[in-house]
């Protein structure tokens, strides 16, 4: 990692959600594979108990919540992710079917075995890949499912730079084989897992911030601890389009047994 650039850890977490607070997603994603990944899942109930864990502003909920007859319980730690995502949900109309609350994906109040559904996009590196499907596991009914998506390494082998970036910022990232042993070992069976495709990064995600970057950058005049975090923000994205060849998100998807 660059010695001019700081982790997205090292920086004020009001800082992260004011800036994240501006953008439709908090990570890499896209309705296409939201909706690819749903298409997995198999038998489930007319109106699934689901629960979307780290769920931000909610752009993958609602997805979610227009192409199931689910009731969907999104789950942040963040109140203003929490208010924004249920502003989005009234304005979609959505609000009958998909409520926010303010919580901890590693501090979860519902009862056991009462979901149907747990969702996770680009947030179970919180808590860990393996301690989240392993926690998460007891509160999925028999057969429940557990969909995330995770930071991967597509290689065995990588340069350093990006070796070295990634073992800083999340040293649980791992390739897509030993992830699919974890999530077996943890009690699940392994029912399919893809990669996002580039666009999932770029125009999902990092073209989306440039408004932001800007309103951000405009609100905070004078602030060197803004102005590095959209630094280290503009190093990330850099990093990404040089060597996407050798990681990226991937979902994984598993069944409960």
């Amino acid at each position: 990692m660059s010695n001019d650039t700081n982790s997205i850890h090292d920086f004020d977490v009001n800082l992260i959600v004011e800036y994240y607070s501006g953008t439709e997603r908090q990570g890499p994603g896209s309705p296409e594979m939201t909706l690819r990944a749903l298409s997995f899942l198999e038998h489930l109930p007319d109106k699934p108990d689901i629960a979307d864990l780290g769920c931000g502003t909610g752009g993958q909920t609602m997805v979610l919540a227009q192409h199931t007859n689910g009731k969907i319980t999104g789950v942040d730690l963040f109140p203003t992710f929490v208010d924004l995502f249920n502003r989005n949900a009234k304005t979609l109309h959505l609000q009958n079917q998909v409520k926010g609350i303010v919580g901890s994906m590693d501090d979860l109040s519902f009862e056991p075995e009462s979901l149907d559904l747990i969702w996770s996009e680009g947030a179970i590196y919180n808590i860990g890949f393996e301690k989240g499907l392993q926690y998460w596991r007891s509160f999925l009914k028999n057969d429940g499912y557990v969909v995330v998506s995770e930071a991967s390494w597509f290689t065995d082998e990588r340069p350093a730079e990006i070796e070295d970036f990634w073992m800083d910022a999340y040293p649980g990232i791992d390739t897509i084989p030993n992830k699919l042993a974890q999530m077996q070992k943890a009690g699940y069976l392994p029912i399919a897992t893809f990669v996002l495709p580039v666009n999932c990064w770029t125009e999902h995600f990092y073209d989306q911030q440039v408004l932001a970057r800007e309103n951000f950058l405009k609100n905070n005049a004078g602030n060197t601890f803004a102005e590095g975090f959209i630094a280290t923000e503009r190093h990330q994205e850099t990093l990404y389009r040089k060597y996407n060849q050798y990681y990226g998100y991937a979902f994984y998807i598993g069944k409960k047994f």
